[in-house]
């Protein structure tokens, strides 16, 4: 693993792909540039990218509970968080809560994101952060920000935030946490990081002596992985 080591993108998973794509770029402003029938990739005016993978037995999160847990959220920054929500449930979103400068809404495959007001940054939207659930946030924070080469920039009793990247992670401590049991379809994943390496063998010797476990499948250019919390994730070149 070198300073190298970069988050590609985070995957939702979803049983229609091409409609959860257009939700999002729709909403974001973004572009497409990868289309395929089990794979779409939409990129943000930032360079950030979200794809959205096919799982035909998808089962949607239903939040804020732990029966059928999120496991990720998405951070959108927005300037008009307000007016964006509204549109964003005139796509296809159902608005779940209100807080001060944010609003969480439902994705139309059911995953939560929420809308943060950030003023000047114009109509198109930014990903602000990746947000994990874990049970213990300043672990798995620290596996994140070790396996990135980032700093932990927050360490708190209700989460920590990994920056430095073009893509933050924060993680978000959840109590009574239910980890995926990923590839099973009844404990769900709901979403995984990409995160490209310039050498997989080398990536994979750093990731597991950090306290991540190898799972099954992969290929030439790509090993699946859990994190400490059961979360699976990707090393890519």
């Amino acid at each position: 693993m070198t300073a190298a080591a970069r988050i590609e993108l985070v995957a939702l998973d979803a049983p229609d792909v091409r409609s959860l794509a257009s939700f999002y770029t729709e909403l974001t402003g973004g572009d497409v540039v990868q289309d395929a029938p089990d794979w779409i990739t939409v990129r943000l005016v930032s360079g950030q990218q979200i794809a959205f993978q096919l799982a035909p037995d998808h089962v949607p999160p239903e939040w804020p509970g732990q029966e059928r847990p999120q496991q990720f959220h998405l951070d959108l920054l927005v300037d008009g968080h307000e007016a964006a929500a509204a549109r964003a449930v005139e796509l296809g979103a159902t608005r779940l809560a209100d807080g001060a400068s944010w609003v969480t809404l439902a994705d139309p495959a059911g995953h939560p994101f929420d809308l943060v007001q950030r003023d000047g940054i114009g109509p198109a939207m930014e990903l602000y952060a990746v947000t994990i659930d874990a049970p213990d946030a300043s672990a798995l924070g620290h596996f994140y920000a070790d396996l990135l080469e980032l700093e932990v920039g927050y360490d708190g009793p209700e989460g920590a935030l990994v920056a430095g990247g073009s893509t933050s992670v924060m993680i978000q401590k959840i109590d009574g946490y239910q980890a995926p049991q990923w590839p099973d379809p009844a404990r769900p994943q709901q979403a995984h990081l990409d995160i490209q390496v310039d050498d997989l063998g080398a990536g994979e010797e750093r990731a597991l002596a950090l306290g991540a476990t190898r799972l099954d499948g992969g290929g030439s250019t790509f090993r699946v992985f859990a994190d400490p919390a059961g979360h699976p994730f990707c090393l890519t070149t």
